[in-house]
């Protein structure tokens, strides 16, 4: 009888810690290329689960956090203008009653840059994102990622 007792509360516990575990369905990839001596291009992707979407970098009225991205200041680049965006439709989003441009499977984000010193460093960009489903809207996310600037 205890050990029944004892393989009922680890099963119990099993399934709590596996609900507790957050979904990740969103990764993120930066990549970097040269268009010239002095400038560059910075490419973001975002590779989104099936059934899952995330959201443009135009705000809304209505309520969903949209993506956005900071660059961390350092005197060999400066940015150029906002990220050009490809890939963003409109939807509209059962969760917030409305329509928003979003993107779903695939984001992709496109930053210039002007060079104004040597190559050979790295850039730090944050990322705050939100992503949905058609039943729940997980937390805004911030994530860090670094491209090497050659």
């Amino acid at each position: 009888m205890k050990k029944l007792i004892t393989l009922c509360f680890l099963a119990i516990l099993s399934f709590a810690s596996k609900a507790q575990q957050q979904q990740n369905p969103v990764t993120w990839t930066a990549t970097y290329k040269a268009l010239s001596a002095t400038e560059g291009e910075i490419t973001i992707i975002a590779s989104i689960e099936k059934n899952w979407h995330i959201y443009s970098q135009d705000a809304s009225n209505n309520g969903p956090v949209p993506t956005s991205f900071l660059f961390e200041k350092n005197k060999n680049y400066q940015v150029e203008g906002k990220a050009t965006e490809i890939g963003a439709h409109e939807i509209f989003d059962k969760a917030f009653d409305a329509k928003i441009s979003s993107f779903s499977e695939k984001a992709e984000f496109k930053q210039k840059i002007k060079i104004t010193g040597k190559t050979g460093f790295s850039i730090l960009i944050k990322v705050e994102f939100m992503c949905c489903n058609d039943m729940m809207c997980l937390p805004p996310k911030t994530i860090d990622l670094t491209v090497k600037v050659q």
